[in-house]
This record gives C-alpha cells, sequence and structure tokens, in this order.
C-alpha cells in the first residue's frame, strides 16, 4: 500500500477512536437528493441550509457515483447499495428486446418498470431495495420524488389502503388512491415546461414534492425513513450549463426545500433522532461538442440505427445515447463486427474509454466497472472530457451523444472528473460533527450505512458498497484498506498512431470507487 494511504488510514483510526457510542432512542432517516448538485457548488452563499448541515456534520470529500454517472442508475444504488451488474440496471436508456424488441427503453418509466417485472417474476431490479427490506422488518417509508426515477426505490403495486406504504413520482403515487389525497391538498401536479411568467417548471415540481411530503405523507408522523428526490439543479444545468445564474437559483431553491424540510422536522421535536443525508445521483459538465454518433458510424459505413422495427437484425449496429456515455448493440452478437466496432471508436475524437462485452483489444472489460448484466450492450464508449473551463467559469467540458443539446449547455454521463464527483453530506446523532471525510465513498455506500443505523448490522455488510464507518459517531466496521489503481489499455492503430486508454479506481475495504477515466490517440512504434 503507498505511504500517503497508509498515513491516511492511520490518522482516521486515531479520529475514530475518539468516538462516542451511538445513541440507543428512535432513530429516522431522511435522504434528500438534489439531483445533478456538483459539490463544489456547495457554499454558505448559495446552499446556506446544506452549509449549516455540513458544519454541523460530515462533508463527504471524495464521493462518487456509479459509471455510467446518469440518473437512473444511481438511482438505484441509492436504492439498493448495489453495482449496476447485480441491480441490473445499467443505463438510462437500455435496449431489453423482451420490453420493446424496436427501440431503446427509458429504464425509469412506470410502464417499462411492470413490464420489466411480469417478465421476470418481480426481478426487474435483480436486488431489492431499502424501501423493501425495511418495510419487510415492521418499519414504515415514504418516499417522494419530482422525477420517474424516485419509482425504482419502491415500485410494487400495493393495497389501496392507509395503511400501504406511500410514494410519490413525478406526481403519480402508489397507492392510487394517494393521488387523490394529494391533489385535494396540493392542487394539480405542475405541468412540465415553462410557467406563464417563464420560469422553468421543474422548481414548481421541487417545491409541490416537498409539500407532498411534508403534508401529505408526512401527515400521520415521521416514519423511520423517507427520502425526497428533488428535479434540480439537473434541469437548469441541462438547459444553461454549470454555473450559470439560472442553475445557481436552481440550487438555491434546491437549498431552500432543505430548509423546509429542516424547520418541519425542528417542529415536530424530532432533529436531535433524525439523520440527514443530502446526496447527488452523479455530478455535471458542459458540453463542449455534442455528436449523432448513430450517423458517424452510418457514415463509416456500418449498419447504424437508433430505432430496430421488426428487431434488431444480424449485422445492425443499435445506438442507445446516455449522454456522456452510449451503448451499442450488434445484431446477432458479431464478434468481428463488434471488434471492428470498438477499433472504430478508438479512432474518433469524440472517445474516451471503449468498454466491450467479449475481449477487445485496447478496451477494458464491461466487468471493470461493474456493467456486465445480462442484458448489457456489446460495446460500451465514455466520451472524452478536459478540465478546461465553460463560458461559465465552471471546469469540465465532454464530448457527449446526441442532438437535442449543444455547446454551453449540461450533461453528464461520462467518466470525467466532474462526472464522477458528486455531493455527500450527512449530519445527526449517528454522524461525527464538523469532520470532512476524504476517504472514497459512492452512492452505493448509502444503504448499507442506512442499514448499519437501524441495527441491520449483518444486511449491511452484504451489499456491494460500504458503511461508511469512519464518519459515524459508534461502532462501525474499521477501515482496513485504501488503494489506488491506475488501469491502462492500448492498441496500436498503424501509421505511427496508437490508442491509449486509462481508467483511475480507488479501493476502500474492497469496495470499488471509479475516479475518473479518458483516453485518445497517441504516436504509435
Amino acid at each position: 500500500m503507498p505511504r500517503f494511504c497508509t498515513h491516511l488510514l492511520i490518522v482516521l483510526a486515531a479520529m475514530i477512536a475518539t468516538t462516542a457510542a451511538r445513541s440507543a432512542s428512535e432513530r429516522q432517516v431522511v435522504v434528500l437528493v438534489f439531483d445533478g448538485m456538483r459539490p463544489d457548488f456547495v457554499s454558505a452563499e448559495t446552499t446556506p441550509n446544506l452549509w449549516g448541515l455540513a458544519r454541523d456534520g460530515v462533508i463527504f470529500a471524495n464521493h462518487h457515483p456509479v459509471f455510467p454517472s446518469a440518473t437512473e442508475v444511481n438511482g438505484t444504488a441509492i436504492a439498493t447499495g448495489a453495482y449496476p451488474a447485480h441491480s441490473t440496471l445499467i443505463g438510462n436508456k437500455e435496449y431489453r428486446p423482451g420490453i420493446d424488441p424496436a427501440a431503446p427503453v427509458g429504464t425509469e418509466k412506470p410502464a417499462v418498470v411492470r413490464r420489466g417485472d411480469e417478465l421476470s417474476q418481480g426481478h426487474y431490479l435483480a436486488v431489492g431495495t431499502l424501501a423493501e427490506f425495511l418495510q419487510a422488518h415492521g418499519l414504515r417509508t415514504a418516499i417522494a420524488g419530482a422525477k420517474q426515477v424516485a419509482l425504482l426505490a419502491d415500485r410494487a403495486a400495493r393495497p389501496d389502503e392507509a395503511s400501504s406504504p406511500p410514494i410519490v413520482f413525478e406526481g403519480g403515487a402508489l397507492p392510487a388512491g394517494l393521488e387523490s389525497e394529494l391533489t385535494a391538498a396540493l392542487g394539480a401536479f405542475p405541468p412540465a415546461g415553462r410557467s406563464e411568467s417563464g420560469r422553468e417548471n421543474k422548481l414548481a415540481r421541487d417545491a409541490w414534492t416537498t409539500r407532498a411530503l411534508l403534508q401529505v405523507l408526512w401527515k400521520n408522523g415521521v416514519p423511520p425513513f423517507s427520502q425526497l428526490w428533488l428535479a434540480e439543479p439537473d434541469s437548469s444545468q441541462h438547459s444553461t450549463g454549470p454555473g450559470s445564474s439560472e442553475s445557481l437559483a436552481a440550487i438555491k431553491s434546491s437549498d431552500a426545500n432543505l430548509g423546509l424540510v429542516l424547520a418541519e422536522l425542528d417542529r415536530r421535536g424530532l432533529r436531535a433522532t433524525t439523520d440527514v443525508f443530502v446526496v447527488s445521483d452523479h455530478g455535471f459538465s458542459t458540453i463542449r461538442h455534442a455528436i449523432d454518433v448513430a450517423a458517424d458510424l452510418s457514415a463509416a459505413g456500418f449498419n447504424a440505427t437508433r430505432t430496430a422495427p421488426g428487431g434488431l437484425q444480424t449485422g445492425q449496429v443499435l445506438v442507445a445515447g446516455n449522454g456522456g456515455t452510449v451503448f451499442f448493440y450488434v445484431g446477432g452478437a458479431d464478434r468481428d463486427l463488434c471488434r471492428r466496432l470498438a477499433g472504430w471508436a478508438q479512432t474518433r475524437d469524440w472517445a474516451g474509454v471503449v468498454f466491450a462485452r467479449e475481449p477487445v483489444e485496447g478496451a477494458f472489460g464491461l466487468a471493470t466497472v461493474h456493467l456486465d448484466s445480462p442484458e448489457a450492450p456489446d460495446i460500451a464508449v465514455a466520451f472524452r472530457w478536459t478540465g478546461e473551463k465553460s463560458g461559465n467559469g465552471t471546469p469540465g467540458l465532454i464530448c457527449c451523444d446526441g442532438t437535442e443539446r449543444g455547446p454551453g449547455q449540461g450533461q453528464h454521463g461520462s467518466l470525467s472528473a466532474t462526472d464522477m464527483h458528486n455531493t455527500l453530506i450527512a449530519a445527526g446523532p449517528d454522524f461525527r460533527a464538523g469532520v470532512r471525510d476524504p476517504v472514497p465513498s459512492a452512492n452505493t455506500d448509502l444503504t448499507p450505512t442506512i442499514l448499519w443505523i437501524f441495527g441491520f448490522r449483518n444486511e449491511a455488510l452484504h451489499r456491494d458498497g460500504r458503511v461508511l464507518g469512519e464518519a459515524l459517531a459508534g461502532d462501525a466496521p474499521p477501515l482496513r484498506s485504501l488503494e489506488l489503481k491506475h488501469l491502462t489499455a492500448q492498441r496500436d492503430l498503424g501509421n505511427g498512431q496508437a490508442w491509449a486508454q486509462y481508467l483511475n479506481v480507488s479501493e476502500v475495504n474492497g469496495v470499488q470507487y471509479f475516479d475518473e477515466g479518458n483516453g485518445a490517440q497517441v504516436p504509435g512504434h
């Protein structure tokens, strides 16, 4: 182990040894998701409520999403504590021919989720969620999300009874009868698009969803576990880029909703027994260049398509864009075509890191980043990025797939340093106070840590993520190892050129965190 890693573990062990044991009093845990929140925008001016929470608790200074750094993938990681390959949800857009043989599906869509569960006998997600586990052990839950991703946390149909665990997702609700109660109390869920004043309705949707949690789902008491998923600043950053005035206003709006949650806990006298997590699903970058990858592939002579009427045929390549990463599904699983496709990607100026289902020279295997699910693509390419600043003065520029957004707007999903570092701050009776934790952590660690807080310690140790023990104010699993890895792959392209790519990985107690990865053509031999 490198000397500085060993030193870091010694220092942290000494700090942990001074903490007090956890109180045995009743606990509530509240998780708030600021969708797309970059950690460098947390400040006393922009996020006063989150800044105060950080002062009273723990800042996880080296926090990560799972890859791809996309919403549905990380919503699932937060909900399950599982790597994408184990949950089997690996993209916002995936080609699942059993659900739709003609086109990629949005993995968070209620109809897709329902059909996925029908086809798999209830295992659309191959592992159980935190909410499902807590409910099975007699603990009540309440989940509210301004986006449909919230459904992934607790998707099962349930009796239309007051005792059924409530979930709200983009204005929809389970049990079904809850929808009329929400409308009566709050009015209709704000429509998509912009309001008459010209402001993006995502702010109104966030406000409505926050009220849904506080006024309706918490009407008869705060349950042991609650989650609130806010759509901002993701929407504003997509439209105007991270660091824009509109994006900063959206961050302030999310922080104001956090303030409402904290004030409600204070009003009910529950702050002293409540652990509050504020997390984002991913980081964010500014688009340097957007590419229609399917058109680029077709121009190179491949039979590329974004839809496959009649099903994907042998020789076809179906392109599924996931923002800063693109998936390629090869008809007939033609190995020679897969190799040619990967080799072609390694010549493109937009390609960053190439992954392949079968071994390909100069590429990493899908398993390297836990994307080897049963329905994984044959090839996945994370787009190239730089650390340069945008017109808003914000570091992090990426290439991305698609024609809907262009330079100066925002995107994520890549292996860029700014996409692969996101926000996590936690405070409450089970956390140490005033601590900046430098140890790598990820969205997969929330479920194990929350299970540990609730006393389900054996279950907490059997998830892909780890218990964030160094941040807890009581007994917790020790830090045993910290290792940094630099993975590389190369391929000679001829004509004096080679393809070279890398992936930086941190590993704590055997749990992997992906820091960044990139690639480019370099001089060959």
